[in-house]
């Protein structure tokens, strides 16, 4: 088994068990801590949060691929070409406003929530999703392409088996980076009453208290680190089977 698994492995055990049974990990933190306060975050159930973490990424992360991927395979047939501008102004909108704007933009319009966050962590994932489809679709093997269009098939059908299938590596690599944005941007939500990560760190700011700061961080940096390697296996397993380098 290689190093690099066994280390890996070995953090999600780490991160499992920190989050079922947290207090096991209290003498670790507690010199971090000013005398008498608490070594470790029990406002909220640590392993809830990074649930509805979780489950807030994912949602932002889909929404983004949905409309990412679809806009690319648009502009990358002939009847759609003419909307590659449009729609790559659409891509960036997400990138040329701050997270923390879209938040305060969407809470008089949605309330306090989790709403406002998924607006703005879908808005930040479009980009890399947009742009590495397109760069998938776009940079395709000659060859095999004209073999498709040689053996009969129809445009649709080309997408579908051929185009997609060969591009998947690439358009993987765009969720990728989007689902690690994401992880890291969805502290932010906590400002505005999401559950999220974000609540312990804004917790540990309060009250000058470094060990819960270092556990929302910690938490955050771990899953990021996991999700990263988890859709790199996937790509390079991908390019492999259709004979590509991720």
């Amino acid at each position: 088994m290689k190093a690099s698994l066994v280390a890996r492995l070995l953090l999600l055990g780490l991160l499992l068990a920190f989050l079922i049974r947290p207090m096991m990990f209290a003498p670790l933190f507690a010199p971090m801590t000013l005398p008498g306060a608490a070594a470790i975050y029990t406002q909220t159930s640590l392993l809830s949060l990074t649930l509805s973490h979780l489950a807030l990424v994912a949602a932002a992360t889909t929404a983004a691929t949905i409309v990412s991927v679809g806009l690319a395979i648009l502009v990358t047939r002939p009847f759609g070409a003419e909307f590659l501008p449009l729609s790559r102004s659409i891509a960036n909108v997400g990138q040329t406003f701050p997270p923390v704007a879209v938040l305060a933009l969407s809470v008089p319009v949605f309330g306090f929530g989790p709403v406002p966050t998924l607006i703005a962590l879908f808005l930040y994932g479009l980009l890399p999703i947009f742009e590495n489809t397109l760069t998938g679709l776009t940079n395709l093997p000659d060859d095999v392409v004209e073999a498709a269009r040689g053996a009969g098939m129809t445009e649709r059908q080309r997408l579908i088996g051929v185009e997609f299938p060969l591009a998947l590596p690439v358009v993987l690599a765009g969720i990728r980076l989007s689902a690690v944005i994401s992880l890291a941007t969805a502290t932010i939500g906590s400002t505005v009453a999401a559950k999220t990560l974000g609540e312990v760190i804004i917790a540990g700011l309060q009250a000058n208290n470094i060990a819960f700061v270092l556990q929302g961080g910690l938490v955050v940096a771990a899953i990021a680190l996991l999700t990263h390697d988890g859709f790199v296996s996937l790509e390079r397993y991908l390019a492999r089977r259709t004979g590509r380098t991720a």
